[in-house]
């Protein structure tokens, strides 16, 4: 698969932020006679701010990456409506959970708060009197091992839950630190380099001990298989910038892994509301239907069907030639088969 099919598909990312400033005044959200439209605003020359080509990667601090045009017009589309956000997050996450092989997923506001919420999630479990305490450990485990060059900053999204981190270099280190305080087992992707204990190794020490292990892969895509590879593999929790190589919003990610550890993820995440993650919104983004009708109309051969309800199209068939149901089955099958993997 091509990763702009992946990221068209994963245009269903929740997103968090907010637009700077207007292109109308407030006076013009009321009906009125010959108003001329407004004139298109450059935000960024209004606030004297420079900007510029990007030669140098998707740091958070250059701004990441550039969305694409699918996300875009799937974010101002979903700004017009009111809808649940769990139920945002249902939907969106099962989604996401099937193109990357993962029994579920839930999207967070980047890959920062989906290491919080998965550790969260480890923590509490599906207790949430337990997700309101944290940072307050007590009656839960407390510790997580991770290789010493894998302790670098981003793991501070770890520690805000209250645990400690508890450093090894070999996996007799590991054998010998494991206790019963001992919650999960962390990797950073793009440390692994570095470290005497490489990915299919942790996962099968964590399997060993049925202790949960997380991965950091943040930035690591492309390669696109990497948004299942390392599901395939056997980590328990996978997170992601989704504002980076998957040209998402910034402000976005994706926690993705066990079903159970996905649930007790999200009763640490906003809209709760007594808990340490309640500041990391994301926003509401859906695919409607007219995608699907969009991607089959551009399609070779191209097909036109109607709309039906709000996640269906209706196909009529007295008119089709001999042989073209089964060209209209067959790309209704492809475009069902690209959205699952």
């Amino acid at each position: 698969m091509k990763r702009r099919e992946v990221i068209k598909n994963l245009s269903v990312l929740p997103v968090a932020g907010a637009v700077i400033g207007s292109a109308l005044p407030f006076e013009s959200a009321f009906p009125s006679a010959a108003v001329a439209p407004a004139a298109k605003r450059d935000i960024f020359r209004e606030l004297g701010l420079r900007t510029f080509i990007n030669a140098a990667g998707t740091y958070t601090a250059m701004t990441a990456s550039i969305m694409h045009e699918e996300v875009r017009e799937a974010w101002l589309a979903s700004s017009k409506e009111f809808v649940i956000l769990d139920e945002v997050q249902d939907k969106a996450g099962e989604k996401i959970a099937a193109m990357c092989h993962a029994e579920a997923a839930t999207v967070t506001s980047g890959c920062y708060s989906a290491m919080l919420f998965g550790m969260a999630g480890v923590l509490t479990g599906n207790d949430p009197a337990k997700a309101a305490q944290l940072p307050d450990l007590t009656g839960m485990k407390s510790e997580v091992i991770t290789q010493k060059s894998h302790n670098q900053g981003y793991i501070h999204a770890l520690t805000l839950t209250g645990i400690k981190l508890v450093e090894v270099d070999s996996a007799q280190d590991v054998e010998n630190a494991i206790n019963e305080k001992t919650a999960m087992m962390f990797f950073m992707n793009y440390a692994s380099p570095n470290g005497k204990i490489q990915d299919k190794e942790w996962v099968a020490l964590g399997k060993k001990h049925n202790i949960p292990t997380m991965n950091d892969i943040a930035a690591d895509v492309p390669p696109v298989e990497n948004l299942w590879k390392y599901n395939d593999m056997g980590f328990d929790l996978v997170c992601i910038s989704g504002g980076k190589g998957l040209c998402g919003p910034q402000s976005a990610g994706i926690l993705m892994g066990r079903k159970d550890l996905i649930a007790a993820a999200r009763l640490s995440a906003p809209p709760r509301a007594i808990t340490i993650g309640r500041g990391m919104k994301v926003n509401k983004v859906i695919v409607s239907r007219d995608e699907f009708q969009e991607r089959l109309r551009k399609g070779n051969p191209s097909i036109e069907v109607m709309g039906g309800s709000e996640n269906s199209v209706n196909l009529t068939v007295f008119m089709l030639k001999p042989g073209q149901d089964k060209i209209v089955a067959a790309r209704i099958q492809e475009e069902f088969r690209n959205a699952s993997v």
